[in-house]
């Protein structure tokens, strides 16, 4: 069975698995609160999916305006508590938690926990833990969501591909993200055959380029090279 797969900037991706699409946390939109997207925007073909995975509540990952693009009736996984967000989109929501197992669009879906703030913002009394996913069909691939160094990966099986967080979209992400090094470890003791990094150089603070142009070259320019010289670095070893 053939596997590919599609970046379109953040943590949204589609993994094709055989005759299968996949997407994880779709924000399909170029503006998001303050955020501006300075990559290219995704195209429509974007919100084709027989399933999508939703890692956390946060509104750069669980995007109800983007979600609402979606075909009625796609299945899509969130954690406990985020369906309530998506009624009446006529979409097909299954709440998760983690050490679930799934069978969804002819795969099989296991939910594990990540390392990341539970809730859907800094004011929200909604909280849930947040997800990662190992997929498997005829191939196999990983996706942690967001997450801290402290995820606990030891009952993830190897996979065939590993869509690992490195970055993010401003000077504020602190223990609870992976940078570049830290992915690339968590991405060796997962054991993968190919890595695609995620979760960086896509949306940007309106303005603070010109603030802190160092800043916003180690957190977005960068983070995809340093990740490159890591994994090079972990495969040596």
């Amino acid at each position: 069975t053939s596997m590919a797969v599609t970046w379109w900037g953040h943590s949204t991706a589609t993994v094709e698995i055989g005759d299968t699409r996949v997407l994880t946390d779709p924000v399909l939109l170029d503006r998001l609160v303050h955020l501006r997207r300075r990559s290219a925007s995704p195209s429509a073909a974007a919100a084709r999916a027989d399933l999508v995975l939703v890692s956390h509540l946060h509104l750069d990952h669980l995007h109800v305006p983007s979600l609402r693009r979606l075909p009625r009736g796609t299945p899509v996984v969130v954690p406990a508590t985020g369906g309530e967000l998506l009624a009446g989109l006529g979409l097909d929501v299954w709440e998760a938690v983690p050490g679930d197992r799934l069978r969804l669009a002819g795969l099989d879906v296991e939910v594990t926990g990540a390392d990341h703030p539970a809730s859907r913002h800094r004011w929200s009394r909604r909280t849930s833990q947040p997800l990662g996913f190992r997929v498997a069909g005829d191939r196999a691939f990983w996706f942690p969501g967001d997450t801290g160094p402290q995820a606990d990966v030891t009952g993830v099986a190897s996979v065939d591909l590993a869509l690992v967080p490195i970055g993010g979209w401003g000077p504020t992400l602190g223990e609870d993200h992976l940078d570049p090094e830290q992915a690339a470890g968590l991405v060796a003791r997962v054991g993968a055959r190919w890595a695609v990094p995620v979760h960086w150089g896509t949306f940007w603070p309106v303005g603070l380029g010109r603030v802190a142009p160092g800043i916003r070259h180690h957190l977005f320019d960068t983070p995809g090279e340093r990740f490159v010289d890591a994994t090079e670095g972990s495969s040596t070893r």
